[in-house]
């Protein structure tokens, strides 16, 4: 019972933290304005737009895959796939509850073992991570003044009053510390980082156990790329962003990427703000700059739901395929 009671009470907390900063970030929002970008939205681009989400979700399911092969485990390409649907579409409601999600069901549809799956997960976030870092370094380095830019008016230069943006930082790093707190409560400092250093050490080394590590890397760097596309491609929606360069995308997708580790749903709040805030110094208008935000974190959202919606009955079928 008190673990239902502390779960309701951290989805309960994930919820309106995100509902209020966003309540925030959009309470002076005329919403007309953000229909009627909505309806003059190019479709290809979103189109586009989609197949890159859906193309980094099935990327994800094979890499995955490839990752259990060491320890003598295949699952079908198409349950590690469907569990990466799901997984997404899990976090929506519960962020990082996904990783538990995708591992139970290997372990119900493909007889994977929990803790074996779940091991493996340690090196394909180490690899995410470093990922996130060089592209991190690349995208401050190549646009620095841009970068401290943002750093000197966050929480000044923000949409609505000044503020809010002050309230946004607040609230985001306040999360983000109960959240380490949390995970600390439950383990020793020292052993924290002993545990740290030794799963890292593991989880890179487990690369070369695998028959084709390079198949892995390469498989990395397309999940990326995917990623970055769904977000960039996103430009081109609309006639106020589609002069936005490369480098501005790439900013900007480093920055929302970040902006996620706060414990909402989908990263909805802090997301907002900080690609807001950034479109702002790039010249976008911050009216614009909301509307963007609002659509892209809105649409994409309604395509992760329907995809876990879409795995979870392809994974019903193959239930009662299995049985019969």
């Amino acid at each position: 019972m008190k673990k239902i009671l502390n779960k309701a009470l951290k989805t309960s907390f994930s919820l309106l933290l995100g509902a209020f900063i966003l309540y925030i970030i959009y309470k002076d929002m005329d919403f007309s304005k953000i229909w009627a970008s909505l309806k003059e939205m190019d479709m290809f681009w979103f189109a586009m737009t989609t197949i890159a989400i859906i193309l980094s979700h099935i990327i994800r399911g094979l890499r995955w895959k490839l990752a259990l092969e060491p320890l003598n485990l295949h699952p079908t390409s198409s349950t590690s796939i469907n569990s990466i649907f799901v997984a997404y579409a899990a976090n929506l409601v519960v962020p990082r509850i996904g990783e538990v999600s995708r591992c139970v069901i290997l372990e119900q549809y493909d007889k994977i073992p929990f803790a074996q799956s779940l091991g493996t997960l340690v090196t394909e976030r180490l690899i995410d991570t470093l990922v996130v870092i060089l592209m991190t370094t690349v995208a401050v380095a190549l646009q620095w003044p841009v970068f401290m830019e943002f750093i000197g008016k966050a929480g000044i230069a923000t949409p609505g009053e000044n503020i809010g943006g002050w309230i946004v930082i607040l609230l985001s790093v306040t999360a983000i510390a109960i959240m380490l707190y949390i995970f600390m409560r439950k383990m020793a400092f020292w052993k924290k980082i002993h545990s740290f250093i030794t799963r890292f050490s593991e989880g890179l080394l487990s690369l070369t156990k695998m028959k084709n590590g390079w198949l892995f890397v390469l498989e990395t760097l397309a999940i990326w790329f995917c990623y970055f596309m769904q977000f960039y491609l996103c430009f081109f929606y609309f006639p106020f962003t589609e002069n936005l360069s490369f480098l501005a995308g790439l900013l900007l997708f480093v920055a929302g990427s970040i902006a996620v580790v706060v414990p909402t749903p989908n990263g909805a709040g802090p997301w907002h703000f900080a690609v807001i805030s950034i479109m702002v110094i790039y010249g976008v208008s911050s009216t614009d700059a909301s509307v963007f935000a609002f659509i892209v974190h809105s649409t994409q959202t309604l395509i992760v739901a329907i995809l876990g919606i879409y795995a979870l009955i392809m994974l019903q079928f193959k239930k009662r395929s299995t049985i019969k």
